[in-house]
């Protein structure tokens, strides 16, 4: 090896010493402890959960009633019948049951529990329909478009019962009245029937009699356009009233304008409320 070799090698040897200094003495790396989770207890909650919907007792049956009680998978024993006016229906199996007071889940409930137990069927399930409805109803009457019973199968409003009956018709007046059983009577407007509150649309319970009464008019002829009867509206006046036949003729005046009230001519001015049964007479202006 010759000396310039020899010396390269010494410096290259001076260079390399301090390098390995520092990486024997560098301070090791800190160690990393490990996260540490703390878990928190989840404190059951206490409030009271909000208590789920009753659910619907539905129709009760009474005498006259048609029910069909049936028993899933068992066609043999399905049975229609009318309730009896001791309310009783005579079932396969089981005879004469009384049924009168119940409604169609209890019934059936109480149908499978007998059934069971009887030894008829090892797991029975029955249901029972009401196919027609005549032991709970309200009469309707008056001006309304059908008239007659319906039945209440479930808790129905006024109104309720008005639109199952068509509604009312052009010649009914903007009041129901509404008489119970024990013989309180209700005066409703039907405006508040069909845009006010609950408390404005009462319940209705078997046995209500509803009347929509006829509503009041007043008769019109003479030197109007479409003389005629027409329904009297909210604060009508003698004015509205000739409006509402079609204004005057070319003929007309309103400076003779007759309105007879109960048979008797009365004074009255455009702005005078016209009553039931009025009749206003135009006549001719003169020239």
């Amino acid at each position: 090896m010759t000396s310039a070799k020899r010396f390269l090698l010494s410096v290259l040897a001076v260079l390399a010493l301090p390098a390995v200094s520092i990486a024997q003495t560098a301070a090791p790396a800190p160690t990393v402890a490990p996260a540490t989770v703390t878990s928190v207890p989840v404190t059951p909650s206490t409030a009271t959960p909000a208590p789920a919907p009753s659910a619907d007792e539905g129709y009760i049956i009474g005498p006259e009633d048609v029910i069909e009680v049936n028993v899933l998978g068992q066609p043999e024993f399905r049975t229609q019948a009318r309730v009896e006016s001791d309310g009783s229906i005579a079932l396969p199996f089981l005879g004469k049951q009384q049924v009168n007071g119940q409604t169609p889940l209890t019934l059936a409930a109480a149908v499978s529990s007998r059934l069971k137990a009887g030894g008829y069927y090892t797991n029975p399930v029955a249901t029972v329909t009401v196919t027609s409805f005549a032991s709970r109803y309200v009469i309707v009457l008056g001006e309304v478009a059908q008239p007659g019973l319906q039945p209440v199968n479930r808790s129905y409003r006024v109104s309720e019962i008005i639109a199952r009956s068509g509604g009312i018709k052009p010649s009914g007046a903007p009041v129901v009245i509404v008489r119970r059983v024990n013989g309180q009577e209700l005066k409703l407007d039907f405006k508040k029937l069909a845009m006010g509150s609950d408390a404005d649309d009462p319940a209705v319970y078997p046995g209500d009699k509803i009347f929509v009464p006829e509503a009041e008019t007043f008769f019109i002829y003479g030197q109007v356009n479409a003389p005629g009867t027409f329904v009297i509206q909210e604060d009508m006046t003698v004015r509205k009233a000739l409006a509402r036949a079609g204004g005057l003729t070319s003929l007309g005046s309103d400076k003779r304008v007759q309105v007879f009230r109960n048979g008797q001519p009365t004074k009255v001015s455009l702005e005078s409320k016209v009553g039931s049964g009025d009749v206003i007479v135009v006549g001719e202006r003169l020239f």
